[in-house]
């Protein structure tokens, strides 16, 4: 299982929110390349960043850092938020990062996800984001009626080969991953699935590896030193 330690950025500052509510912020760098680095010295070789404005306003504000993130680091970068046009995808995978994320975009223009499919296979994933059961869009601040499961069996009959699953409920929260969502997942779908949302020990990664998921992300437990990066990486192998 590879572990993505994650980087969410608001304004080029790292940082993180509680269950996706942007009234409750976090600021923990100024400068996420450097984060960035250190996630490198500790061993991780992907990274899961996060646009915060572009994924609640359709932009890409923060390409730059994203890019020196990319740049300084030397790691596996995958990239969500706010990618709702070709345009966008190409310029970010042309630009040099390695795989990008639609959500929003996935549900509301399927053409689109199919058309980047075709031009840009496994470099494109979706993420699934789950408030009560439905996904969500927009940034999470918006639930739609459609049930996660329907979606996620429609996502991999498109042809897509990673889902990233976010339990919104958990994100930010600590309290440790919805181990039963992803046993559903991992048993229900024979594509990749990477877990998001409350990791926040070892024994949550261990638990995750068990269920055979292509990757688990780590973000508010390595900011807050409830987890070990190197020990956590260690267990995921």
């Amino acid at each position: 299982m590879i572990l993505f330690p994650a980087i969410d950025l608001y304004e080029g500052k790292a940082v993180r929110l509680l269950r996706g509510d942007y009234q409750q912020m976090t600021v923990y760098s100024e400068h996420p390349e450097e984060i960035a680095r250190r996630f490198a010295e500790e061993g991780a070789t992907h990274i899961h960043l996060v646009d915060l404005e572009g994924a609640r306003d359709g932009s890409t504000p923060n390409l730059e850092t994203v890019l020196k993130i990319r740049a300084e680091s030397g790691l596996f970068c995958e990239i969500g938020g706010g990618i709702r046009s070709m345009e966008t995808v190409r310029k970010l995978l042309e630009s040099g990062l390695d795989r990008v994320i639609l959500g929003t975009a996935a549900v509301r223009d399927p053409d689109f996800l199919g058309e980047a499919l075709a031009a840009w296979g496994d470099r494109v994933a979706v993420g699934v984001d789950i408030r009560d059961g439905c996904v969500a869009v927009s940034g999470w601040t918006e639930k739609t009626e459609l049930p996660f499961l329907d979606f996620c069996r429609k996502m991999a009959e498109m042809g897509v080969r990673t889902l990233i699953c976010t339990d919104i409920s958990r994100d930010g929260a600590m309290r440790g991953a919805n181990r039963e969502l992803y046993r559903q997942l991992s048993a229900e779908l024979p594509i990749q699935i990477t877990a998001s949302g409350g990791v926040s020990s070892l024994e949550d990664v261990r638990a995750l590896r068990a269920l055979n998921l292509y990757g688990a992300i780590i973000g508010k437990a390595w900011y807050t030193g409830a987890i070990d990066l190197k020990e956590a990486i260690a267990e995921a192998r």
